[in-house]
């Protein structure tokens, strides 16, 4: 018999967005179960980190916080009170056996593919079998969105814009990625399974929503017609769901950019004027080594083909620097496409090794110190940019989507059609609105602005 005592849960993402939808539907699962959210860790009776295996030195950072937690257990349990940690996630998909190795504190390890099996898992622990610990790290056949139940809205902003996972896994394979060894092969939902859980995200006061994927635009899912639709129809299908005003995708490969998607782009006035396009290097000898499956002039010819569809359009972007091999040559090329894309913003890091994945076992190895150099001018360069297109707003009047109340009183901050954070003053009723805003001002990562129009799009 379950107990319904009120319990507390505390979740902990790491890394991409699709962390941040999977945590969401953790909570989901584990409500029936009698746990709450907590705001923090310290009076929590179920810890999750939900962990990510892209960034440098994740598993580092997840055992650092398992030390913590595990004084966090210990305390209470002097109190007589119990305590599950659990790590998930790909570290967890990854490196399960070192976690149980390293980490006796931890009771539960399972992938981003098996979480829907919580409730069985914890069973394990506190009901019949009574197992001290639990891992789970399969690829289940069946799909865990079949398991999920119905999505309660917990978004991380408030539930005003929230993401919705359509697509998992990636069959592209980069040298440098491990997310076909945690997340598995690519995978897309149903078209109804997604619309129902997008009309509940907007009958739950959702404006925004934002389609998750590993690699997003290679989305082909079963449609009601009988036939498989790509991102670019299921786009045109949440556009028509009443309440929902904004619509972006996370995250693109250029080689899956389609027809049928650059047409949505011209046609759907909720797509948002922003879009994030790796590319990663500009180098076709450092994209080839990659296996990034195009060229760098084939990103230009992507990334003009959507500039003419939706004019204006802003494009985000992920750089790897010193990658094995990367000559100076291939570095200026990378610089050089950036110059000639102009981002309004980007992510960019130094390579490093993953284990398990081929880029690990590559020769011809970057000094660290020219990594660190080629960082630095590429960052240079992105920020000019950056700094640059936002104060290019400067005198233009935006649709801003008010999300929460700012550190000053009175303040208020919002998100543009380009995804930069506005600070206006302005009431709190206005939270949840699109409100025109005249920008005064541009800063490297903010606008600030005045209100000149009443409320745009009533709430």
């Amino acid at each position: 018999m379950t107990d319904t005592h009120p319990k507390k849960l505390f979740i902990k993402s790491f890394g991409c967005q699709m962390n941040v939808y999977d945590s969401n539907r953790m909570a989901d699962i584990l409500k029936p179960l009698g746990y709450d959210m907590a705001q923090e860790p310290d009076d929590a009776d179920m810890v999750i980190l939900n962990t990510c295996h892209i960034r440098e030195k994740a598993t580092e950072k997840v055992f650092s916080d398992i030390g913590r937690l595990k004084e966090h257990k210990d305390r209470r349990a002097e109190e007589g009170k119990n305590t599950i940690i659990a790590v998930a996630g790909c570290v967890a998909q990854a490196e399960g056996q070192e976690i149980v190795n390293r980490a006796p504190a931890v009771d539960l390890v399972f992938g981003p593919q098996t979480y829907h099996e919580l409730p069985e898992m914890i069973l394990e622990l506190d009901g019949g079998k009574k197992k001290r610990r639990v891992v789970n790290t399969d690829f289940p056949v069946n799909s865990k969105f079949d398991f999920l139940p119905e999505e309660t809205g917990n978004a991380a902003s408030g539930g005003i814009s929230t993401f919705l996972s359509i697509q998992e896994g990636c069959d592209k394979f980069c040298t440098y990625c491990v997310v076909p060894y945690t997340r598995g092969a690519e995978f897309s939902r149903p078209v109804e399974q997604v619309l129902a859980e997008a009309r509940t995200m907007a009958a739950n006061g959702s404006r925004e929503i934002n389609l998750l994927g590993q690699n997003v635009n290679a989305y082909h899912g079963d449609g009601p017609d009988g036939k498989i639709w790509g991102l670019g129809r299921l786009i045109r299908a949440v556009a028509e769901i009443d309440g929902i005003d904004r619509i972006q995708y996370t995250t693109s490969h250029p080689s899956d950019v389609d027809d049928e998607l650059i047409e949505a782009h011209r046609d759907v006035k909720e797509i948002i004027p922003y879009l994030h396009l790796p590319v990663q290097a500009g180098s076709d000898r450092i994209l080839k080594a990659m296996n990034r499956k195009h060229t760098a002039d084939d990103y230009r010819r992507v990334v003009g083909r959507l500039r003419d569809a939706q004019p204006g359009l802003a494009i985000s972007g992920d750089f790897i620097v010193g990658f094995p091999g990367e000559s100076d040559k291939d570095f200026e090329d990378t610089m050089q496409l950036v110059r000639d894309i102009g981002y309004s913003q980007a992510y960019s890091f130094k390579y490093s090794a993953r284990p398990g994945t081929p880029a690990a076992v590559m020769q011809n190895l970057v000094h660290e110190k020219i990594k660190q150099e080629r960082l630095v001018a590429l960052q240079e360069l992105l920020f000019q940019q950056q700094l640059d297109f936002n104060k290019s707003k400067i005198g233009e009047t935006l649709p801003v989507l008010f999300e929460r109340t700012g550190n000053k009183d009175g303040q208020i901050i919002g998100r543009s059609p380009y995804m930069q954070s506005v600070y206006v003053q302005g009431n709190q009723r206005l939270i949840g609105s699109i409100i025109d805003v005249k920008i005064t001002d541009g800063f490297a990562k903010s606008l600030t602005g005045d209100i000149v129009t009443s409320e745009r799009i009533c709430a």
